[in-house]
């Protein structure tokens, strides 16, 4: 079975494809999600926990509802219908970097959260700049960011909604690992699929084996 897996260009390149989708994704959330969890964390302001409760239930919401939001946006009728977006990788980044985001912005607020109040205040004594501080900070609060990234790749890397919405499951632009499963069986290609499944498995086990490396080897 796995000797089927490589042996198989097609194959091959739904493994990457998936990679390159889902790692796509899970990047531009953590640039986006790690600053907008700082801020979160170390300010107040009304409606502060309002926005928490709307963050926490994005982290549970159905990959097959963001699918069809963005489906909505990026169709030829909708309103970004002329982008031409709909049906590529560049919709299912998207879709999954929508799913992704509200993970990484949880566990970043509550991994600065954890952190001592009086550190940033020391920093800024001693003059330390906005970015120098977030940095600073996130290298303090690394065990939980690394969760933080751990939580939202494992999580839109096995979505199959979203995918198979805004991307339609197209055999060479746009079928990942998991809408390759579902389709090899619909056909009753069931050793394609168990193939197809074990390389979602050793992907999520490779990508998550390494940050959890990393992650231990920062530990005090």
């Amino acid at each position: 079975m796995i000797d089927l897996l490589f042996a198989d260009t097609t194959l091959r390149a739904i493994v990457l494809r998936s990679v390159l989708v889902s790692g796509a994704a899970t990047t531009l959330a953590v640039l986006l999600g790690v600053p907008v969890g700082y801020l979160i964390a170390r300010r107040t302001f009304p409606g502060r926990t309002l926005l928490l409760g709307f963050i926490n239930t994005g982290m549970g919401m159905p990959p097959v509802v963001v699918g069809l939001v963005v489906w909505l946006l990026l169709v030829r009728s909708g309103p970004l219908g002329d982008l031409g977006l709909i049906y590529t990788p560049y919709a299912m980044v998207l879709a999954q970097f929508l799913i992704a985001t509200p993970i990484v912005i949880g566990f970043s607020t509550a991994s600065f959260q954890a952190l001592p109040p009086q550190l940033a205040e020391l920093l800024a004594v001693l003059g330390a700049g906005r970015l120098q501080t977030l940095w600073i900070l996130a290298q303090e609060a690394k065990l939980g960011l690394l969760v933080a990234v751990m939580a939202a790749f494992g999580g839109i890397v096995s979505e199959v909604g979203a995918s198979m919405i805004v991307g339609g499951n197209l055999e060479r632009s746009t079928r990942v690992l998991t809408t390759a499963i579902v389709t090899e069986t619909s056909r009753g290609q069931i050793e394609r699929a168990l193939a197809l499944g074990l390389a979602l498995l050793a992907l999520s086990f490779v990508v998550n084996l390494g940050l959890t490396i990393v992650q231990q080897r920062t530990r005090p």
